[in-house]
């Protein structure tokens, strides 16, 4: 772990982001810009779609976008308290203290990216439903070891497929595709991270703690990805609310596009041991699998 450590340092100190300098917040938002690829909409590819003016798909889009900002933001925040916790007696001096201070440090940097990019989108401060709020204090007291790895891993890989669409389609707003961008370039080394603490706290144990983390983890995931776009999102685009939560829960265009994303996180808890059958039934009810 110290040398992967040691090279995420590195990496860092020679490829990082102010997300204050590199994102234009000065540009007026141009109205024809959209806020999210549209085909990673809730709504693309439904009838409710079909029947939207281009306003109103770009509206959605915005709300969709700055939604999943605003849940990027509560997990980070979940995700901070988790790393203070587990390095609070590390070695000051190595490398893995360092680089969980460095992490932290980023995290910060990106919620706070977050909430600017959807103040700009014109959204209000959307917040997981006040249960879902409650489960979070409770994951960020409780979790530890590979759960809490696993989680941050979720969450990450997730976002990361598709903010990669996102920063690449001239159709998304410029400073949205710059958020995007930053993040995915900063996350990825998260990410590594992850992996190898997940592999490392998994090596040789026993049973019980397998099946217990494994469900723990997906429950994680169920109510991280099922907190993406809330309910407001519609009211706050002007959609029928009612007719646009029934759409977007049949939706299969977007349950396959989220199976897609997570396929190499599936492997990966997988060959960790971490997807056991009572795991995948959660993950399937939350279109993972």
């Amino acid at each position: 772990m110290t040398t992967t450590a040691q090279r995420l340092l590195d990496s860092s100190a020679q490829l990082s982001y102010d997300p204050a300098v590199e994102v234009d917040w000065e540009t007026p938002l141009d109205p024809a810009d959209h806020g999210a690829s549209p085909e990673w909409s809730t709504l693309y590819g439904t009838r409710y779609w079909q029947e939207l003016s281009e306003e109103q798909r770009v509206e959605l889009t915005r709300q969709e976008s700055a939604c999943v900002a605003s849940t990027g933001i509560w997990f980070e925040l979940i995700l901070q308290q988790m790393m203070i916790r587990d390095i609070y007696a590390m070695d000051r001096t190595s490398a893995e203290f360092q680089w969980s201070l460095t992490e932290i440090a980023d995290e910060c940097r990106h919620s706070i990216m977050f909430a600017r990019g959807a103040e700009k989108l014109n959204a209000p401060a959307y917040l997981p439903r006040r249960a879902v709020m409650e489960l979070g204090r409770i994951f960020k007291t409780l979790a530890w070891g590979e759960t809490a790895y696993a989680a941050i891993l979720v969450a990450e890989e997730v976002l990361d497929v598709m903010q990669r669409d996102w920063m690449r389609d001239e159709r998304v707003a410029p400073f949205v595709r710059t958020i995007n961008n930053i993040h995915v370039v900063e996350e990825s080394r998260h990410m590594r991270f992850a992996r190898d603490e997940v592999l490392q706290r998994m090596a040789g144990v026993g049973g019980f703690r397998r099946h217990t983390s494994a469900v723990s983890i997906a429950a994680a995931a169920y109510f991280i990805v099922t907190s993406m776009v809330s309910d407001e999102v519609y009211a706050q685009a002007g959609l029928d609310v009612e007719r646009a939560k029934r759409e977007a829960s049949a939706n299969e265009h977007h349950h396959a596009l989220l199976r897609s994303s997570c396929r190499g996180l599936m492997e990966f808890l997988d060959r960790a041991g971490l997807l056991t059958p009572p795991a995948r039934l959660i993950y399937a009810a939350a279109h993972l699998i």
